[in-house]
């Protein structure tokens, strides 16, 4: 009777009909009584001494409510709280320095908030916006990354001797031993540039406050409704229990919307609870693209010992990174790239060092890869230039180093991001290799393929690059699994969900332990009423900690429901069996009972529940992994590049992913693929560009280029499965997987295609221009 596992099924989502319907509920969707509209005075330089603010005018325009400024704020006006804190790494150095609601004297980066106007409309909020006079200063701009460390660079913070924010340094084994041993050293710098997330649908907080109740109601498109919650209460004084935060469906997080708190998420319920009505603010896309906080811009210095077979020996990465006017997320996005560096190979010995340097640009927070994708740049670029000098077939290179079956869990010897040792839990690396060049043709193209398309003209390449990605990180998760009267069953936990799937791949988890279809498990996340502990969706975590909390959950109700089952029958609970909606004998199927039934037994309204047991078919549980899960794989691309435009065309893409074992692999490929999508935009198509003044130069989509459909193809996936050594089930992340090595594929794949001998692409992103520029000085001898 019992239905065969949901686990490891295509199972349509069970989002999708709200969503196409469009009855999904996103943030502007929400409508109060008498609600009032924000919006914001922002900064147009870079950095400036505010000398004056004059809102008169502003005031008085018909239909506006009120007008507030830094000074009105009282004790609320303060540097924010560091969300993430510098791990326990020796001698590292840190300077905290966290941006305020609304800036009083100075302003550090271009779109920082000064004013907040709230009116009857939107419209007249920002008509309101002309009226306000704020006097600035303009004071010297830091935006060049190496130049910001110079002797005679201004200051971004005045109590700081320089714009050194952090400066970190782990290694492993002895470097300098390797190169006396080294056949082949080679030094390259790397450049990686700005991008933004670029999500479908920009930031907002909608806010009500109660003052009959003392309750204050926030909707907000936050990945950490619950950290929202608890941060807010903290702030307004209130109890944890008088502050409600939901998450409504979000479209599009990308890690933006984990860092916390905005300017906007504090002033805005503030403004709620002065005038005593609804606020609403819902960012525009130029404001996202100076108040959204960004990807990360690094430069690389690093070298590569090799013995004369192509074994890696040691490697050395000496790099800045670019965190911004403030640094609010620590040391999340450097600490990734120093140890995602090392990917899937056997590196005897590693010394990595990173400066971390105050700009005046906008905040640097995880973006999508959240730092994962220049070290694994840095590695596999180094990689191709060794196989090159060594002639060595690049993916013959790769395969020497990886790490073997035998050699997990592999500890690092280095601090990750979570504070734990950097450990890889489980991998096996051969396979997906294989896989993916076979798929790409990659045999058929060293062999002679390459020389026919020569032959004819056509200038196409491949490349071929592994990742490694840190996933399934701490703390923890919880969910509550309930069975209802009506044989529904209702899962709640507090992530939050920005289109990952999770109404569907968390109800497949609960399905199959409590013997229901997928579509009668109703799962809620991102709603602080319904569940009251958690973390956030973030780092490819969601199915491996959420999941397993749910898993346990299920777990439990499935125990009780065995019990109940087995005493409501008078049988034995191991003839007990579970599917399709209903308990029943095993022998004797007309001995059966619906599972909404039996809930209401658990629920009796007369008599006594037994001493040591508790009513209702529910449970509650939590998952705290010790360590993450590391998730692994190959992608390889096919190119074709236009001689007399420079433009690329990507003709075949291919993903080989370990992700453990694999919930649902429609979903799953669906997030590779737009991983690949947005790894695409960030190879080829989209870098922030900024002028000397700190001034944005291309901040809307008619200058920001991002990829299109015609632009990213349809990408061929295949899996294969290194379960995870501490997950219950096996699982781990793959949020991010589609982006991480996609410049890397990209870089080697053009490279391949041009076929210029000495060429080589060391910086991303590039564009049909820039690589113009770049074979034009390489053909000239010069630099640029």
């Amino acid at each position: 009777m019992r239905d065969a596992p949901f686990f490891g099924r295509r199972v349509p989502r069970n989002e999708d009909k709200v969503l196409l319907t469009g009855s999904a509920q996103f943030i502007d969707d929400v409508q109060l009584p008498d609600m009032l509209h924000v919006a914001f005075v922002r900064s147009d330089f870079a950095h400036a001494r505010i000398r004056s603010v004059d809102v008169k005018r502003a005031i008085a325009l018909p239909g506006v409510v009120a007008v507030y400024v830094a000074d009105d704020l009282g004790d609320l006006w303060r540097p924010g709280p560091l969300l993430v804190p510098p791990p326990p790494i020796e001698d590292i150095v840190f300077h905290e320095r966290c941006h305020v609601p609304l800036a009083k004297d100075r302003v550090l980066h271009a779109g920082e908030p000064i004013v907040a106007i709230v009116a009857i409309s939107r419209y007249i909020a920002e008509d309101a916006i002309a009226e306000v006079v704020v006097d600035m200063d303009p004071l010297p701009v830091v935006v060049d990354l190496e130049g910001a460390l110079a002797a005679d660079a201004p200051t971004i913070h005045d109590d700081l001797d320089s714009n050194l924010a952090a400066h970190c340094v782990q290694s492993k084994g002895d470097y300098e031993a390797t190169l006396a041993a080294a056949d082949l050293v080679i030094k390259r710098r790397f450049d990686y540039d700005r991008g933004a997330s670029a999500a479908i649908e920009n930031r907002g907080v909608v806010a009500k406050w109660d003052k009959a109740e003392a309750k204050l109601t926030i909707w907000d498109t936050t990945q950490a409704p619950i950290p929202i919650r608890n941060g807010l209460a903290g702030m307004f004084g209130l109890s944890e229990r008088k502050v409600d935060v939901i998450a409504p469906f979000i479209g599009g997080g990308f890690g933006p919307k984990i860092m916390m708190f905005y300017p906007e998420e504090v002033v805005v319920p503030w403004i709620a609870m002065q005038l005593g009505r609804p606020v609403k603010w819902i960012e525009d896309r130029t404001e996202n693209f100076y108040a959204t906080t960004q990807e990360r811009g690094q430069v690389h210095e690093a070298e590569m010992a090799l013995a004369s077979d192509g074994r890696i020996l040691g490697v050395r990465d000496v790099f800045l990174h670019d965190t911004g006017a403030y640094d609010p997320y620590g040391l999340t996005v450097p600490i990734n790239a120093q140890c995602t560096l090392l990917g899937c190979y056997d590196v005897p010995a590693y010394h990595s060092e990173f400066t971390v340097v105050f700009t005046n640009r906008p905040i640097v927070t995880p973006v999508r890869g959240a730092g994962r994708q220049h070290g694994v740049f840095v590695m596999e670029r180094l990689l191709d230039i060794a196989a090159r000098e060594l002639d060595i077939d690049r993916v013959e290179i790769r395969r020497r180093n990886y790490l073997q079956p035998y050699a997990f869990p592999h500890d690092h010897g280095l601090v990750y991001q979570d504070f734990s040792s950097l450990t890889y839990d489980s991998g096996d690396y051969e396979p997906a290799l294989a896989r993916a060049a076979e798929m790409i043709g990659y045999g058929q193209w060293r062999d002679g393929g390459r020389e026919a398309s020569r032959a004819t003209g056509e200038r196409t390449g491949i490349g071929v690059v592994s990742y490694v990605e840190g996933t399934g990180i701490g703390p923890y998760e919880g969910a509550r699994v309930s069975v209802e009267p009506s044989g529904q069953v209702q899962v709640a936990t507090g992530i939050g969900t920005q289109g990952q799937g999770h109404f569907t791949t968390l109800a497949q988890i609960v399905a199959d332990q409590v013997g229901v279809h997928v579509a009668d498990v109703h799962v809620v996340t991102g709603d602080t009423r319904e569940f009251h502990w958690g973390t956030g969706t973030f780092a490819s975590r969601g199915a491996v900690v959420a999941g397993t909390a749910c898993h346990a959950a299920a777990t439990a109700v499935r125990e009780k429901i065995l019990v109940l089952a087995a005493e409501e029958l008078g049988v034995g609970r191991d003839r007990i069996e579970l599917g399709d909606g209903r308990v029943e004998v095993v022998d004797d199927p007309s001995r059966k009972m619906a599972l909404g039934e039996l809930a209401g037994r658990a629920n009796p309204l007369r008599g006594a529940v037994t001493t040591g047991t508790e009513p209702g078919l529910e449970a509650t549980a939590y998952f705290g992994p010790s360590r993450g899960a590391t998730a692994s794989g190959v992608h390889a691309m096919r190119v074709e590049v236009d001689a007399d435009t420079f433009d690329v065309r990507i003709v075949d893409y291919v993903v080989v992913h370990d992700c453990g074992r694999v919930i649902n692999p429609l979903i799953l490929d669906g997030q590779i693929q737009g991983g690949v999508a947005q790894g695409i935009g960030n190879a080829f198509f989209e870098q922030l560009v900024m002028d000397d003044n700190g001034q944005l130069q291309n901040a809307s989509f008619m200058d920001y280029l991002l990829p299109t459909a015609t632009d990213v193809p349809r990408v061929r996936i295949d899996h294969v499965e290194t379960p995870a050594a501490d997950s219950p089930l096996g699982v781990k992340g793959a949020g991010e997987a589609g982006c991480i090595p996609t410049a890397a594929a990209f870089a080697q794949a053009v490279e391949d295609a041009l076929g210029i001998e000495g060429l080589e692409i060391r910086e991303i992103p590039l564009s049909p221009n820039r690589l113009f520029e770049l074979v034009r000085a390489h053909e000239s001898g010069s630099s640029t």
